[in-house]
């Protein structure tokens, strides 16, 4: 039997009747009067897409699909031409604002490189949506290891035809005191709008070449810190499920559990410094 990484998840069902509309008489009664509907907004670009957090004003999930071809810079693809802005896919009431960074001391960071959307210059404009961004910190993480971490991303295509790449936010407690099980979670929220993430994550998944159907992973939560260039990409490397029961999310549960492998026993898990 084919053990799915999702089996472990439960639905709750119910016996309730059933009104002409499929939904149960209870929550027809309910709804009656409009549905709240879910804090998440689904949104689909060129080279990403994206679960954005309509409450922290962060993306909660992006996704991308690399391979050596889809990062062939585009002829007159230009960074330099590319602007922040507001998502105008986001209601304004959710959306993060250009006003919310404005001197709050935190980098713009994304979460879908632009480095990753090259083929074409509207695609890298795509990745500069504020709903692509969360705060992190700059010197040291965001101009520095953050972006030698999404060049390994990046890399990866050169020893694997298809690269799949989850990144996002978590807010993560830290114990109150070492003698108590008590834990707090305190983090800013810039301009009352925007929460800052205590860690960002990065998930990636590449077939691993040694049969149809069998994969490799490789999970990493890093700290929303300055971290020295030096540090060993592994010391950030977590079993999946760590990930999963941090941020409330199963990755790549259609897949059969025991046909996902060590990424980083197949390649050398490190970065590459690089300067700019």
């Amino acid at each position: 039997m084919i053990e799915k990484r999702g089996e472990q998840q439960q639905h709750s069902e119910s016996s309730a009747a059933t009104g002409d509309d499929g939904k149960s008489n209870l929550t027809s009664t309910i709804l009656q009067f409009g549905d709240p509907g879910t804090a998440r907004d689904f949104l689909e670009r060129d080279e990403y897409i994206i679960s954005y957090d309509r409450r922290d004003r962060v993306a909660s999930w992006v996704g991308e699909h690399l391979t050596k071809e889809s990062l062939v810079t585009g002829e007159g693809v230009n960074r330099n031409g590319s602007k922040f802005k507001e998502d105008p896919d986001v209601l304004p009431l959710f959306r993060s604002k250009l006003a919310d960074y404005s001197g709050s001391g935190y980098d713009r960071g994304h979460m879908a490189p632009a480095g990753d959307a090259v083929a074409d210059q509207e695609s890298m404009d795509q990745t500069f949506y504020l709903s692509n961004m969360s705060p992190q910190v700059g010197i040291g993480f965001n101009r520095h290891y953050w972006a030698y971490f999404e060049s390994f991303g990046r890399n990866l295509t050169q020893s694997f035809s298809d690269v799949y790449v989850f990144t996002g936010p978590l807010f993560l407690p830290q114990p109150s005191d070492k003698d108590s099980k008590k834990y707090t979670m305190t983090y800013p929220v810039l301009n009352g709008n925007v929460a800052v993430p205590t860690h960002f994550y990065k998930v990636f998944l590449v077939p691993d070449g040694k049969k149809d159907g069998s994969y490799a992973s490789a999970a990493f939560i890093l700290p929303n810190q300055s971290i020295p260039s030096k540090t060993d990409l592994k010391k950030f490397k977590v079993d999946l499920e760590v990930l999963e029961k941090a941020s409330g999310l199963i990755f790549f549960d259609k897949l059969d559990a025991k046909s996902i492998g060590d990424l980083c026993s197949l390649i050398t898990c490190a970065i590459k410094q690089f300067n700019g």
